[in-house]
Parts: C-alpha cells; structure tokens; sequence
C-alpha cells in the first residue's frame, strides 16, 4: 500500500459523496453522541466566519433541533463562541455566519487582553515568543475560552477538524486542535463546500480564501500561501488522484511531521514497542 493510500485510508476520504446521505450521517453522529452521554446538554463551538466553522455550526444547531424534537428535552443547546482578538478583520462575515446558522445561544469572548497578559508574563521571566508562538498562544485561549463555556453549560467542545486539515497538520495542538468531537472528519475541503452549497449558505462564506488569522506580522494570510500548496490539489490528493511531485512529496511531509498531533500522548510502552 502507497503512502497516499495508507492517508486516504486513515483519514476515511472518499473519492465521491452523497450529500445529503453526509449531511444525515453527520447529524446523526451528533446526535446518537448525546443520547448516548446524558449527561451533556450543549454544544460549544468558535465560529470564525470561515467554511468550516460555518459548515460545523450550522449541522450542531439542525442535529440539536432535531434532538429537542426526537426527545422532548429542550434544555439541549448549541453555543456558538464568537472569540476576536481585538477587532476581527473579517467581523462581517462571521456575523453573516451567525446568521446562517441560527444558533440558541451565541456569546462573544475577546481573548486580547488574555493573551496580552500571558505574552507580557513570559516576557517579564524573560521568554520572548515569536510572533508564530503568540498565534499558537490565541488558538490555546480560545480552547481554553470554550472549555470554559462548555463546563458551566454541561457541554462538549466541537472541533473543525477535516481531512485536507488533519493531512497538514494545520492546526494548533492543544488549541484548535483541542475538542471532544469533529463532525467533519472524513471530508476535504471541496466536498465541505457541497454540503455548505446544498444547506443554501451565502456563497461568500464558502468561497472566501481559508484563513488562520493568527500572526500579527501576517495578518489574514492565506492558509495556501503558509502551506505552500493549493486546497484542490489536497483534495485531490486525498481523493486518489495525481498531482505534480513537488506538492505530492511537499504533502506527505506535511503528514509525516505532524504525526505526533493526530495521536495521544506518547507513553515509554509507545516508543518501545
């Protein structure tokens, strides 16, 4: 088995879906999840304005509507968390998001001065962080900021996660990467677009250039420009497909390094064995 078909494998990418049979899957998933932990009533969620926040927000709050219905219960909830550092550049679409999606609840937490607190206390020990480190910084106090949410509302955090993501490791671990569940797991980016499309999401949403939006002396750039390779050649890629070798080697480099993120913590039984 190739390198390619050992990803694709791992990461439950098919070449094809059924929309809506992904979209009935995905709802279900959330909500047999819940059923099954009666103990939780809500969903916690950060909603950035971008696809697949949006695409993840908008399947919690039908799985939830669903869920009051099927049960009778409607102390079940979807949170979505707005969580800005400073003024949020693209602040409009978000809001376009929160629209779309209609959550029960919605809350806004700035995490600057969290974060300005924690950059300036390792400062004053004398640790200066790079502008790299303090983006990894804001994506820890937005997990930090949900978890929060999520534990005086009987919660779990929701986490964005996707294929083209997972395969990159293009997330921070213990940040982003921090979460109870990932709905979107098994899809790339172009196929999260169908399902966007067929829920009837403004367009804008899922057209706009995917953006962390984490470093101050880059601010908005482009998640192709940091990685250095384009979203339909990842799809692709994960769809079985050929692409040029320079991405093909630059990709599963990506996917070898970033290992350590998609596993738990390393025991000595680990290493050893």
């Amino acid at each position: 088995m190739s390198l390619q078909e050992t990803i694709i494998k791992e990461l439950k990418v098919k070449p094809e879906i059924n929309v809506i049979e992904e979209i009935e899957k995905r709802k279900s998933f959330i909500k047999d999840y819940l059923k099954k932990h009666k103990f939780i009533e809500s969903l916690v969620l950060g909603i950035s304005g971008g696809q697949d926040s949006t695409l993840c927000g908008k399947l919690c709050q039908l799985a939830i509507n669903e869920l009051k219905i099927e049960t009778g219960n409607d102390n079940y909830k979807f949170i979505a968390v707005r969580l800005p550092y400073g003024k949020q550049f693209d602040e409009d679409d978000c809001n376009d998001a929160l629209e779309f999606i209609q959550p029960d609840f919605t809350c806004t937490v700035n995490i600057k001065d969290a974060v300005d607190a924690s950059f300036n206390s390792l400062k004053q020990a004398g640790i200066i962080i790079s502008d790299f480190a303090k983006g990894n910084e804001k994506a820890r106090e937005r997990m930090k900021v949900q978890y929060s949410i999520a534990t005086m509302n009987k919660g779990l955090v929701v986490g964005t996660d996707h294929a083209a993501e997972a395969i990159t490791g293009f997330y921070t671990k213990y940040g982003d990467g921090g979460v109870d569940i990932v709905p979107l797991f098994g899809l790339n980016k172009r196929q999260g677009k169908k399902l966007l499309k067929h829920l009837d999401c403004p367009e804008h949403l899922y057209n706009k250039k995917p953006t962390a939006d984490l470093e101050e002396d880059k601010p908005a750039l482009p998640d192709e420009e940091a990685l250095g390779i384009t979203y339909n050649e990842i799809d692709d890629y994960l769809e079985g497909k050929e692409i040029s070798k320079t991405s093909k080697d630059k990709l599963e480099a990506y996917y070898i390094k970033s290992s350590h993120k998609r596993s738990m913590p390393v025991t000595l039984f680990d290493f050893y064995k």
